[in-house]
Parts: structure tokens; C-alpha cells; sequence
């Protein structure tokens, strides 16, 4: 089982992802990192990732290894972060993996029902149900 955490920026939401899940996987799975930018895949691995790329390469190769993918939804939606998400990283979105996206508002685009909801309890419910698939594996 291969989870990779993509995340761009500054890497926060990546990072607390990977704090969250990394105590919730079983052993044997493979918690992975890649970042848009260099700062994001740092702040990833320091974090516990066990290994990490960086780039677009990195983004589109992920999308095809991976067996799950995790991800603030600015990773699937072209031009965001002001700018930093190209198209190929988008089109990553439409991997064969299950996609766990965590929802943010800062990219201009809001998800009916996250309003309100703290980015802690987004990224622990992303931690949990990645959790759950890697056991059912």
C-alpha cells in the first residue's frame, strides 16, 4: 500500500496530514511525499514522510503509483495557488488512486458542507479514513 501526501506552498497541510496518519498506518504501507515546490516537500519530510519528490514530474508520477492519494483539493484544480498548480498537476486529480481531498477555501473555491469546519478536524478525518483503507488492503 502506497499513500502519497501532495501538497504545495508552504507544505502546513501536508505536514499535519502526514503527523496525523503516520501513528495510524499499519505496518508494511509506504507514507510518501510530494511537494509543488521544495519548501512543501521539506516541511513533508520532516514531518515522517519516508521519502519525497519534488515538481510536476513528481505530482504526475505519484498520481500513477500511488494507491492513495491525499491532498488539499487546490491540487486538482488548475492555476491555484496563486498560479502554482499547472494543468498536468491538475489532470494528477484523475488518478486510478482513491483521492482523499481536504477541503480549503483559500483557493476561491467552496465545498458545501466544510464551512466552518477547523482544518484540524479536516486533516484527522483525512488521517482516519486513509487509515482505514491502508488496514483493508
Amino acid at each position: 500500500m502506497t499513500i502519497i501526501v501532495l501538497d504545495g506552498q508552504g507544505g502546513g497541510i501536508g505536514r499535519a496530514i502526514i503527523a496525523a496518519l503516520s501513528p495510524l498506518l499499519p505496518q508494511g504501507a509506504q507514507l510518501l511525499c510530494v511537494g509543488t515546490n521544495a519548501m512543501a516537500t521539506a516541511a513533508m519530510l520532516k514531518a515522517g514522510a519516508q521519502r519525497g519528490a519534488t515538481g510536476e514530474n513528481a505530482v504526475c508520477w505519484a498520481a500513477r503509483n500511488a494507491d492513495i492519494l491525499i491532498a488539499p483539493i487546490a491540487l486538482v484544480l488548475k492555476d491555484s495557488m496563486m498560479g502554482e498548480i499547472t494543468g498536468n498537476m491538475a489532470a494528477a486529480g484523475s488518478s486510478r488512486a482513491t483521492r482523499i481531498l481536504v477541503p480549503t477555501e483559500r483557493c476561491g473555491t467552496h465545498v458545501a458542507g466544510a464551512h466552518g469546519v477547523s482544518m484540524q478536524s479536516l486533516v484527522e478525518d483525512a488521517a482516519r479514513q486513509a487509515a482505514a483503507l491502508a488496514a483493508q488492503a
